[in-house]
């Protein structure tokens, strides 16, 4: 030929060497199936002890927030040893209550300084505004602490109602379930061949295929273990937070008089405006903790808009109380 082939030699060259922060990253295997198998789905990183899986979780959340992809790829390592390590931060137990607690604490603080507000704004004595805000924060806590629980009750109720009806169709018809799991996740966007080879390995897991089925199907979450001791505990929390909270704005009128009986009623009520204002700040910033991370800016957010909700209460207890002093109605004989 005129043209001959070269030889190569048999040797390669070695293949690019990746960057740094990959060469530190070991592989990570897959779980077996069995353990897989055994997760929740209403709780897809935890183990049967609650514990987070192959992730620091608090590290992951950090992460997420400055955008830094190097440091969510860290948090997600295995631990030592090369088995599935658990996470060196646990999940927030207080986030399952937070919306209790925020919803239960603002409502507290905003009705109970509402009826402060509107009290001195009409001109009643300190007495009158301790004996309504008592008695007010009192019956409310109990109408929200009761009010949870029928409500959590009610829709837990629901939610195993569907769950065991859909482990009874599962155990019927259980083609007709698959098919429709296939269907769903086709309408989302994945060919009928990658849907059918997907779910029907996953339906070979009948507690892991109902959980997912609640949660993708009828958008769900899977029933609690706890029972109705879960609605009882959210009533608690509701009543609790509402109560707690709510008596810091009367509180200014119970026990700064006895540390300063020189005090008159404009000073308490001043008083009362910043011990409300620091309960607003503080409730703020604990939400932030299940949130952003953002605890200024969520403490000065519900701070103005507890100080909008009294702002509207003085005025229109004002207003009332000019309106009535006009009226020969209220005239005294």
């Amino acid at each position: 030929s005129p043209h001959p082939r070269p030889r190569y030699a048999r040797c390669t060259a070695p293949p690019p060497r990746p960057p740094h922060h990959a060469r530190s990253l070991p592989a990570r295997p897959h779980p077996p199936h069995d353990a897989m198998a055994q997760q929740g789905l209403a709780a897809p990183l935890l183990d049967a002890d609650g514990k987070a899986l192959t992730r620091d979780l608090e590290a992951a959340r950090t992460a997420f927030s400055s955008g830094d992809a190097i440091a969510s790829r860290a948090a997600h390592q295995l631990s030592a040893g090369g088995a599935v390590g658990k996470a060196t931060e646990a999940h927030e137990e207080g986030g399952g209550s937070i919306k209790a607690v925020v919803f239960g604490g603002l409502d507290g603080i905003l009705t109970s300084f509402a009826i402060v507000a509107g009290a001195v704004g009409a001109n009643l004595s300190p007495a009158a505004i301790l004996a309504m805000g008592i008695s007010n924060v009192l019956a409310d806590a109990l109408s929200m602490g009761a009010g949870e629980y029928l409500s959590s009750r009610a829709y837990e109720n629901y939610v195993r109602k569907e769950h065991d009806r859909e482990k009874w169709e599962l155990e019927n018809y259980p083609e007709g379930e698959v098919i429709e799991m296939i269907e769903l996740f086709e309408r989302r966007g994945m060919s009928r061949e990658d849907a059918e080879v997907v779910i029907t390995r996953m339906a070979k897991y009948k507690q892991f295929f109902i959980d997912l089925m609640m949660r993708e199907e009828l958008s769900l979450p899977v029933p609690s273990d706890e029972g109705p001791m879960e609605a009882v505990r959210e009533g608690v929390i509701m009543f609790s937070a509402f109560a707690l909270f709510g008596m810091i704005p009367v509180g200014g009128f119970v026990v700064v008089p006895v540390l300063l009986p020189s005090l008159d009623q404009h000073a308490l009520f001043l008083i009362a405006c910043a011990i409300t204002a620091l309960a607003l700040f503080l409730l703020g910033a604990y939400k932030a903790k299940f949130h952003d991370k953002l605890y200024i800016r969520s403490g000065f957010e519900t701070m103005l808009l507890g100080g909008v909700c009294a702002a509207v209460a003085f005025v229109v207890g004002r207003s009332v109380a000019h309106l009535a002093g006009a009226s020969e109605l209220f005239a005294e004989p």
